[in-house]
């Protein structure tokens, strides 16, 4: 009975728990207010104002806060920032809708097609921070955009790809209350605007890949003495640091690379108290290192000076800065023998890059090495003059990356690196150093993280290494060793979209399991031993892109199972042993950019209907048993589009016969093409320490079989030598104005040189040796002032060898086996006329005799000016000689 009221009171206590439990949970599950009506209505007021807007999201009787772009204020369902710059529509200009959102504090827009309505965001009482995004095209410079200047109350502006070359944002200068500005990828008609150095606000500045003139970082950098951020990156700023930078003192992050600075780096930038990130990185900076002084009370944790000119040791000022995370100093010309040991004791390292300088790293193993090691991520010592590898690496047990590349290290790879990494290793280049084997190398290791793995030029053996991952699209580099097996089922575990096996000497069948690895997208087995049939799961896979498979052993015929989704865009099967016709299927390949089968025994007629492939840059058949005329392209099939984009074409020592077509050449619209740029680089980037996988060709330019291991989309050569072609060369080689190369030797072609030759105004290559041409050497052939290798030797060419500009420099090779031929550089002088060889008979006279050493001295002296220069002297000096009264046959005289 007593219990009754005790246990009554306990039901009511735990009533009361379970509602508190109950309340805390509901007030902690309580949603942020919905979207208010009218901030809904906007928005969608403001979508139909849109073109093209793909916007699934933004529906009515959902909550706008929610959609795509919004950001509301949990209290009040008020919209407080609208991203709309990554949004798929076409805005033409900005609805009034837009001032209904009154408490918008942030808005971002892609401007390319906006024309009007700029002018409308002035009015909106709380945009603080706006965000616009241009092109580099984009008209928005005038008018529209320098509204943007009437926004005063904003503090955050960032400007992208806008062209302010026709008139300056000199508006920015109203905008005194900004404390951030970003100008990214835009461009200016003089320097940048003088206005932001009035802007007393701020406290960022990032200027980014800004195209504007001025040499160097503009001096009033030192009126804004509240920056905190400085990053000027990428807008080509030659000059010095300036000393004005040293008023700065809250900066906290400077950021100057990628430009052209030169000079010292000034000592007061390490003076900073505040300051935690410096970067210089990518300039032409000079100096010596250790005078740079690091105290050690500095806050620093990023030092990034790489790639600079930087010589010297390293301070051990810098190993003392306790904050220090990132350290990057690599490609300088820093000097001495350091250790690594006082690197481990900075227990923030995480970064550390010495590469490519001229330091000797001496490592150590000891027990102070092991008191304190930090969380070191990553570590690159790419050319350091290692012997041996770093004992005190199995030490640290976080390494993800690391790079001993370009060493001499004459050792085996210690099983360490597998047994103590191989849950987070991601990249491991151990490339271009003397390894002989590695350690206790199971045939599958499990490295789940590894994305890279490069052992190329070394001497490793045996068997390929094969690492079991889970990242797909992974690196393996093992070429240029002495491997000379692989597992038969190796392709099951394969994930690379990379793989290179070449120059090694494996040899038998390659491995039906290579047509298992799924991820895989660029394959080279090129110069080893393998033989068989060409594989034609390679061939019809659908996957590859790039099939290199040059100086082997393959037999057989081209498969034909090429898929309609071919994906190939390098095909390279030079020096094998393929037979046949080539598979009309090819054209499924329709972004095929370089075939190669040269050097094999292909028979047939010239593939003329590869024409159609669009892409196709690179087409070498040489050195096989194809054979026939050249027909016109125009019979193929009526189009007048062929090899749109061909830029070298080799038909080398196969049995081509007969006449080319009249306009033949007119076909070659790529090589028609009078291109003044660098062009890009046929390849593919990848995750391989080189960076960029490069196609190659081998062709005969010179006189010689060159392999061109980098091919500019801008060099252009044709090679037709070593077959029966006879008749005219067609003047329509003349259209071909870009041309750097043309070998027709080894033929049978008659008549005289084209004078449409002096069109090629970038040959610098000619060889027409052993054929039959006739007829004098066209003298406007001396205009091709890029020529530096000329070969007409064995013709019938007749006459005087021109004289002038290269002429002067060929030897007596480029024109022997003429008997026609005569004057410099051949032995045989020209006949001359009557009356010149009866003036010649006499005995000259002194002042004569005075003037041809003058012509001589002329013709030397002013050609060590350059041609330019030197013949509108030479022609000067004569004509004062004929003012003078001198001689004026004399005068007249060729030089």
């Amino acid at each position: 009975m007593v219990a009754t009221p005790i246990l009554h009171h306990l039901h009511i206590l735990t009533l009361l728990l379970i509602c508190s439990c109950s309340m805390h949970a509901s007030a902690n599950t309580t949603t942020a207010v919905p979207c208010l009506p009218d901030q809904a209505s906007a928005l969608l007021h403001l979508k139909h104002s849109f073109t093209h807007a793909n916007l699934p999201s933004w529906r009515a009787g959902k909550d706008c806060c929610h959609w795509e772009g919004v950001a509301c204020d949990a209290a009040s369902g008020r919209v407080i920032s609208l991203n709309l710059s990554n949004i798929d529509a076409t805005i033409h200009r900005v609805d009034t809708a837009l001032l209904n959102l009154t408490s918008l504090k942030s808005l971002s827009l892609t401007t390319t097609r906006i024309s009007e309505g700029l002018s409308t965001l002035s009015k909106l009482p709380s945009l603080n921070t706006l965000e616009l995004h241009g092109l580099s095209s984009s008209d928005l410079v005038g008018p529209e955009l320098s509204s943007i200047g009437d926004i005063r109350q904003l503090t955050s502006l960032h400007l992208e790809g806008y062209d302010f070359s026709r008139s300056q944002p000199s508006w920015i200068g109203n905008l005194t209350g900004l404390a951030h500005l970003r100008m990214h990828g835009c461009s200016f008609a003089g320097p940048v605007p003088d206005q932001i150095g009035t802007l007393a606000k701020l406290t960022l500045l990032d200027l980014e890949n800004c195209n504007y003139t001025g040499q160097s970082v503009p001096s009033w950098i030192g009126n804004l003495t509240r920056l905190t951020t400085l990053s000027i990156q990428g807008c080509r700023h030659s000059g010095s640091i300036p000393s004005a930078i040293a008023n700065l003192t809250r900066l906290e992050v400077i950021r100057l690379g990628n430009n052209s600075l030169v000079g010292k780096i000034p000592q007061s930038l390490f003076a900073f108290p505040a300051l935690k990130v410096l970067s210089l990185k990518n300039n032409q900076l000079s100096g010596h290192l250790e005078d740079i002084p690091f105290p050690l009370y500095s806050s620093l944790s990023t030092v990034e000076i790489n790639d600079n000119q930087l010589t010297g040791h390293i301070p051990k000022s810098i190993l003392q800065l306790k904050h220090l995370e990132y350290l990057n100093l690599e490609s300088n010309r820093l000097s001495g023998t350091i250790k690594l040991s006082p690197f481990w004791r900075l227990e923030r390292l995480f970064f550390l890059s010495l590469s490519n300088n001229k330091l000797s790293i001496a490592d150590e193993e000891g027990a102070d090495v092991l008191k304190s090691l930090p969380n070191i991520y990553q570590i690159h010592l790419a050319s350091c003059n290692l012997t041996k590898f770093p004992g005190s690496l199995r030490y640290l047990d976080k390494v993800s990356v690391l790079d001993l590349s370009s060493n001499q290290i004459n050792d085996v790879i210690p099983s360490w690196v597998w047994e103590n990494w191989k849950d987070q290793l991601e990249s491991l280049n151990l490339s271009r150093n003397m390894f002989t084997a590695l350690e206790k190398f199971p045939s599958l290791v499990h490295m789940p993280r590894l994305t890279a793995l490069d052992l190329s030029f070394n001497r490793l053996q045996g068997s390929i290494p094969i690492p079991v991952t889970a990242v797909s699209g992974n690196v393996l580099d093992y070429s240029n060793n002495n491997f000379s097996s692989i597992l038969p089922d190796f392709g099951r575990y394969i994930r690379s979209f990379y793989l290179n096996l070449s120059k090694n000497k494996l040899n038998g069948y390659v491995p039906s399991s290579i047509c298992s690895a799924s991820h895989l997208n660029i394959l080279d087995l090129s110069y080893n031993n393998f033989s068989g049939s060409l594989p034609s799961c390679l061939i019809g896979s659908g996957k590859l892109t790039v099939l290199k498979l040059r100086e082997n052993q393959f037999n057989g015929t081209f498969p034909e199972n090429i898929r309609e989704e071919c994906k190939f865009r390098t095909i390279d099967l030079n020096r094998n042993q393929i037979e046949g016709e080539l598979p009309r299927a090819l054209l499924n390949c329709q972004d095929l950019e370089l075939l190669d089968i040269g050097n094999n025994q292909v028979r047939g007629s010239f593939p003329s209907w590869l024409d159609i492939l669009p892409k196709l840059r690179v087409l070498v058949l040489r050195s096989n048993q194809l054979n026939g005329t050249i027909r016109d392209l125009d019979g193929d099939h009526g189009t007048t589009n062929q090899f749109p984009s061909l830029q070298i074409l080799c038909l080398a020592s196969n049995r081509f016969y007969g006449h080319l077509p009249k306009g033949w050449f007119n076909k070659f619209k790529a090589m028609m093409e009078n291109v003044n740029e660098e062009g890009r680089v046929l390849g593919y980037y990848t995750n391989t320490t080189h960076g960029f996988y490069q196609d190659t060709v081998t062709i005969t330019l010179k006189g010689s079989d060159l392999i061109f291991t980098k091919i500019l989309t801008t060099f252009k050569a044709i090679d037709f030598s070593n077959n029966s072609f006879d008749g005219h060369f067609p003047e329509s080689i003349g259209n071909l104005v870009s041309l750097h190369g043309v070998n027709m030797s080894s033929n049978n072609f008659t008549g005289q040189m084209p004078s449409s030759f002096s069109n090629l105004s970038q040959l610098e290559s000619l060889d027409l040796s052993w054929n039959r041409i006739s007829g004098e050497i066209p003298q406007v052939l001396t205009s091709l002032t890029s020529l530096a290798w000329l070969n007409l030797s064995y013709n019938n060419l007749v006459g005087r060898i021109p004289q002038g500009n290269q002429f002067l420099s060929f030897p007596n090779s480029s024109f022997e086996g003429n008997v026609g031929l005569c004057g410099n550089p051949l032995s045989k002088q020209c006949e001359t006329t009557d009356s010149t060889a009866s003036s010649a008979l006499a005995p000259p006279e002194p002042y004569n005799l005075w003037q041809d050493r003058l012509d001589a001295i002329l013709l030397f002296t002013f050609v060590g000016l350059g041609f330019g220069v030197g013949f509108a002297s030479a022609i000067t000096f004569r004509m004062f000689c004929h003012i003078k009264g001198l001689d004026c046959k004399q005068c007249n005289k060729e030089v």
